[in-house]
């Protein structure tokens, strides 16, 4: 199915699941903007709606609920997207902080958080696709709703591993992911050489030793194979 229908057909079943407030929320919000996002951006990145959410309500660390523009749950991932409009905050810095400040707690709550401005949606959509492919990539990767070529290129431990990599800043320390994925520091060392095999991680060494301390992720999503 093209965008149109499927943006539709999601769309409906997210209007059909909700009530009160927060069917009111996605009434309201998933204007112009949203919508624009999730054609020039979303549905080439990923052609897909799964795991997708418009409106997505949160509570903020004073337990206040407020909605997301767009949130996508993969696993235990949680990715928020705000599309940003330059005069949506106008000369409220009161509003302005409070943004900054939500978009912070949810950080703290272990959701990545991603701000989008609408002028380069609707001026250079390109440069938006090509900056979220690398960073969602060991995401998309690990997508089952996509099976393309590179998934089946990668094991789910090397997915993984990719992933956490993205979670810290593109750093991967062996002992700190064994722990983190519960498995041996001899396995975690065994696929990172495999990853630097394939081009997606960089071994880092210091002193005179030369004794690799960490990986760095390096992957990129260019390849049309890895779309």
């Amino acid at each position: 199915m093209g965008f149109e229908r499927e943006h539709n057909e999601w769309l409906c079943n997210h209007l059909k699941q909700r009530k009160g407030e927060r069917l009111d929320a996605l009434k309201r919000g998933h204007g112009y903007g949203n919508r624009l996002f999730v054609e020039r951006v979303w549905w080439p990145l990923a052609g897909h709606f799964h795991g997708l959410h418009p409106e997505y309500e949160v509570k903020d660390w004073r337990g206040r609920s407020y909605f997301v523009d767009i949130l996508w749950e993969i696993g235990a991932s949680r990715i928020a997207f705000e599309i940003m409009d330059y005069g949506s905050h106008g000369t409220d810095r009161s509003k302005y902080r409070m943004d900054l400040n939500r978009g912070l707690f949810l950080q703290s709550q272990d959701c990545t958080v991603l701000y989008i401005s609408l002028d380069e949606i609707k001026e250079n959509p390109s440069f938006i696709l090509s900056a979220l492919r690398n960073i969602l990539f060991p995401y998309l990767l690990a997508d089952k709703s996509a099976k393309t070529t590179a998934e089946r290129a990668y094991s789910r431990i090397e997915r993984d591993l990719m992933r956490a990599a993205i979670r810290h800043h593109r750093v991967l320390r062996p002992a700190d992911a064994a722990r983190e994925l519960e498995l041996h520091t001899v396995t975690i060392i065994k696929y990172c050489r495999q990853l630097v095999d394939k081009g997606k991680f960089r071994p880092v060494a210091r002193g005179s030793s030369q004794r690799i301390i960490y990986y760095e992720y390096i992957g990129t999503l260019q390849s049309p194979d890895l779309v």
